[in-house]
């Protein structure tokens, strides 16, 4: 079956797949790191031994056999789980089930050579093609993962309009506006990037102005080179170049930091400096296990503050810096216009009020955080004027769930999870602490990259000298990052005590020393079972992903609409992108 042809019926299938898969091994992305010991985590889920899971775990183990997605399990075994004690006995069943239930083994998404080639093959000779006004390197003003994002997603974007017939483009949660700007100058775009952090918004119209002084270099010496017959081997002006690389060490610069903040249950910081702001996030049995991976493991938050929670002032001030904007756009007059604008949008959102100038446009948005991905596809289907659809989300762990038992009560059908009708009816719902296990990255963690399992081993010893000398002790305050500061496991637990504000007399140095020396033989089961948690993310993320889609086919405008690769998942590891058409007014399209 072609991915793109999969029906609502089939969609639908996959998915009871999946939760037939997560019904028996969500408790396993549920459980807090930090109660490993204190809860006996591995011996409540696990009849196995932690070096047969690593084992099997490894690359080119039988691991990596081919899914076999409806094979009959053993008597008295579900994905080899045991069906009386719920404990894992078989690993490599588990491990087929997981590839098996992961978007590649369920067979629906479409690689992004075959999806253009598709939208290609649907386009009429009178179809203006994809053109590029100017041809732009993108790695000589950003990073590789950048770089590759930007490119593969804006080819795609510039097929959806030249498809859709359209030549606005609105980017939703813009950010530093690599997207937007690269769609203007390179496909000639008319592109509005909406984002609610006016920092952003003042960062992007910079970095589009460099880029632009950039571009008309560029186009200089590609004529220059042209007339003399030579390749032109200098790309850009030395005045220029060095001030966009700026920006991306300094992101990278920032990434890096993100890995020491995010220690141990320390709030998550955007890695943008622009952004400026905090996200608040659950207390450290919640978030440790997330904290303790590397920068590159995770996808950075975009900051996002609801118009409902500004001050008069603030509105006024946003209003006033919009239109400003787009008088200067006019002024400046050019025709590869990039329009950089701040605003917290919803589905709600009025966009003729934002954008005077609007007319039928695609809606894209690439890593667009937690409920902000859900909200675009609603936008998409409850906006006429919107033609077609890309979004590339990230932060699972911060999408509002509506039927969480654990979460704060909502009646709120805005909730970013679920979406679809099908799995509203179902009362479905992943738990916290699996859609942050979904933020996990399997192929990197496969070779290596990621978990620093020291730092979720002091943190949960930890836990257990709560428990024993200070009465299970719960408090507002947070651990937070200790770890990357700790000269040892003694530094680290008196730096903990301190920052707790708890008497720190009352264990001796050979005390809390015991306490690492009893547990350090166990760290295995934490590594192993942490192992297994990385094996169900894709699983997680499927779901999440598969409702988004089952959404788009349930809704009776929307003729086309798919799962697509967009990225190497080595590079950029929230690589999906859901895509969405709407019948054109103009051309009918046959997808």
């Amino acid at each position: 079956m072609k991915p793109s042809s999969c029906s609502l019926v089939d969609i639908q299938q996959r998915i009871n797949e999946v939760m037939q898969f997560l019904s028996v091994t969500l408790p396993i992305a549920n459980a807090h790191t930090v109660e490993f010991y204190t809860q006996d985590v591995w011996k409540r889920f696990m009849a196995v031994s932690p070096e047969e899971v690593l084992l099997a775990v490894t690359p080119n183990s039988d691991r990596q056999r081919e899914p076999e997605r409806r094979r009959t399990e053993p008597s008295g075994t579900m994905f080899g789980f045991c069906s009386h004690s719920n404990r894992l006995l078989d690993t490599h069943e588990f491990l087929q089930g997981a590839k098996a239930h992961s978007l590649p083994g369920l067979e629906v998404c479409t690689s992004r050579s075959d999806f253009l080639l598709e939208l290609k093959g649907n386009w009429s000779e009178s179809t203006v093609l994809p053109e590029i006004v100017t041809e732009l390197e993108a790695d000589e003003f950003m990073n590789s993962k950048k770089s590759h994002e930007v490119q593969s997603m804006s080819e795609v974007v510039a097929g959806l309009a030249r498809h859709s017939g359209v030549k606005q483009v609105i980017d939703v949660g813009s950010g530093k506006g690599y997207l937007s700007s690269f769609l203007s100058l390179q496909y000639g775009l008319q592109v509005y990037g909406i984002d609610s952090s006016s920092t952003n918004t003042h960062g992007a119209q910079e970095r589009n102005r460099k880029l632009k002084k950039f571009s008309r270099v560029y186009q200089k010496q590609a004529k220059a080179g042209r007339t003399r017959g030579e390749a032109t081997a200098q790309r850009g002006s030395a005045k220029v170049e060095p001030e966009l690389k700026e920006d991306e060490d300094a992101l990278c610069v920032d990434a890096s930091r993100n890995e020491s903040q995010e220690e141990e249950g320390g709030p998550i910081i955007s890695s943008s400096p622009a952004a400026g702001r905090q996200t608040e996030l659950s207390p450290d049995s919640e978030e440790l296990f997330l904290s303790a991976l590397s920068a590159d493991v995770l996808e950075p938050a975009s900051p996002r503050v609801p118009s409902s929670q500004l001050s008069d002032e603030e509105k006024e001030r946003r209003k006033r810096e919009n239109v400003e904007r787009k008088a200067q756009s006019r002024r400046d007059g050019a025709s590869d216009v990039f329009s950089p604008l701040t605003s917290y949008v919803t589905a709600e959102t009025e966009l003729r009020g934002l954008i005077t100038e609007l007319e039928d446009a695609v809606v894209v948005g690439l890593h667009t955080c937690g409920n902000l991905a859900p909200s675009t596809l609603r936008m998409f289907v409850a906006k006429p004027e919107l033609a077609a659809v890309c979004s590339v989300g990230c932060c699972y762990h911060l999408l509002s769930e509506e039927f969480d038992p654990a979460g704060p009560e909502s009646l709120d059908r805005s909730c970013g999870f679920p979406l679809s009708q099908y799995l509203h009816d179902r009362s479905c719902f992943c738990g916290r602490n699996a859609r942050m296990s979904a933020c996990l990255a399997l192929e990197r963690v496969s070779l290596g990259q990621g978990i620093q399992m020291e730092s979720l081993f002091y943190r949960a010893v930890l836990h257990v000298i709560l428990r024993d000398h200070y009465g299970s002790y719960k408090s507002d305050r947070r651990v937070g990052n200790v770890y990357s500061k700790a000269k040892s496991f003694l530094d680290y637990v008196r730096r903990a005590l301190r920052k707790l504000e708890l008497d720190e007399s009352k264990l001796s140095d050979s005390d809390i020393q015991d306490y690492h020396d009893k547990y350090r033989p166990r760290m295995a089961e934490m590594h192993a079972f942490n192992m297994l948690k990385v094996t169900i993310a894709p699983c997680i993320e499927g779901l999440i992903l598969l409702d988004r889609l089952c959404y788009l086919k349930e809704q009776e405008p929307v003729t086309f609409s798919a799962l697509v690769q967009l990225f190497d998942p080595l590079l950029s590891p929230r690589c999906y992108a859901v895509i969405g058409l709407k019948a054109s007014t103009k051309r009918k399209t046959s997808c």
